[in-house]
């Protein structure tokens, strides 16, 4: 298994070319919960997500270990497909990018001004079958997820934070797709004397990771699942990053409307871009708040901030900030004192 030091030697790797992203908290959301929430916001990095971490330490590493690389080619559903993008320009690779043929458009856009050539597949297997063919005539492959160094680089996030938060936090949440994130994270924390303890949080409609995790072993979705948050539609999560998973606290389900919910919430509070897949986070996040009776300090790891229109339009389709998050957690508490009596 990949050692707590590959994060470690990542970030002296990548850290010349990517940005500290900050540590941001709400004094009234804060105030509202009962609980401090401090939020590491990834839509401040290059390309506006976590991605461009592990897509970059990926490519450095190939190049220091004296491989051919030249051409790119991976499959994405938006935000990887842009850090390969990106990472390809400032190493000067020629990079192919396989993508569903419902992606973002804000994301497509900004694969193909970094210069990478975008070619939509209507199914996952045409797009696998496409990436082997172009493997076969050299092209380096770099998994979105199931690769050791994408994982740590993604885990530079979660160390960032732990090192620039000068009262460590109590429990930590990121949000699932392919696992590479939470993979990284919970490697970031075996990195510290006193390991915090991570949690996952993941769609409803697409719960493949945490069915996974429950089972021990990988339940794979037949199709694409519906859910708003595009980051998290991975069919699977792979051998390599379910070995970390079942590392994980706790995962938690959430569903679309809680999703939305936050990802309202959490840019009128904050004042920064949230998209969906970040939103699943605090999801997860507040729902074991509501069985903690003593105050938290929980580190929420927002994964993004890139949304195209329909997207946003989507999102905002219902006015939920008439509803105040302090709601959810007292009618829960309520609930709890009702049972106890």
């Amino acid at each position: 298994m990949l050692s707590p030091e590959s994060v470690l030697e990542a970030q002296t790797r990548i850290g010349p070319y990517l940005a500290r992203t900050p540590l941001l908290e709400s004094s009234l959301l804060n105030s509202w919960l009962g609980h401090d929430l401090v939020f590491k916001v990834e839509s401040f990095q290059r390309t506006g997500a976590f991605k461009a971490r592990g897509a970059l330490n990926a490519l450095l590493l190939a190049k220091s270990k004296g491989k051919a690389v030249d051409k790119v080619v991976t499959v994405s559903s938006g935000n990887h497909g842009q850090a390969i993008a990106w990472a390809g320009r400032l190493l000067q690779l020629r990079v192919t990018v396989f993508a569903p043929a419902d992606i973002s458009t804000v994301k497509r856009q900004a694969m193909e001004g970094y210069g990478a050539q975008v070619i939509a597949t209507n199914t996952r297997a045409e797009a696998e079958t496409a990436v082997e063919a172009m493997k076969e005539s050299g092209a380096h492959f770099v998994h979105p997820y199931d690769d050791d160094d994408v994982i740590a680089g993604q885990g530079t996030a979660c160390l960032e934070a732990l090192q620039d938060t000068a009262q460590h936090p109590t429990a930590i949440f990121g949000p699932c797709g392919g696992g590479g994130l939470l993979s990284g994270t919970i490697l970031a924390t075996d990195t510290q004397t006193h390991r915090v303890p991570v949690f996952g949080a993941e769609p409803a409609l697409g719960n493949d990771a945490v069915r996974s995790y429950r089972s021990k072993a990988i339940v794979r979705l037949p199709e694409s699942p519906p859910t708003i948050a595009d980051g998290a539609r991975t069919l699977a999560v792979s051998a390599r990053t379910l070995q970390h998973l079942l590392r994980l606290e706790n995962f938690y389900e959430v569903s679309e409307e809680e999703i939305c919910y936050w990802a309202q919430w959490l840019p009128t509070l904050l004042k920064v871009a949230v998209e969906p897949t970040s939103a699943v986070a605090m999801g997860g996040a507040l729902e074991w708040l509501k069985s903690q009776h003593t105050r938290q300090r929980v580190l929420v790891i927002l994964s993004g901030g890139n949304i195209d229109r329909l997207t946003y339009q989507k999102i905002w389709k219902d006015d939920l900030l008439r509803e105040a998050p302090n709601s959810r957690v007292r009618d829960s508490r309520d609930s709890n004192d009702r049972r106890a009596l």
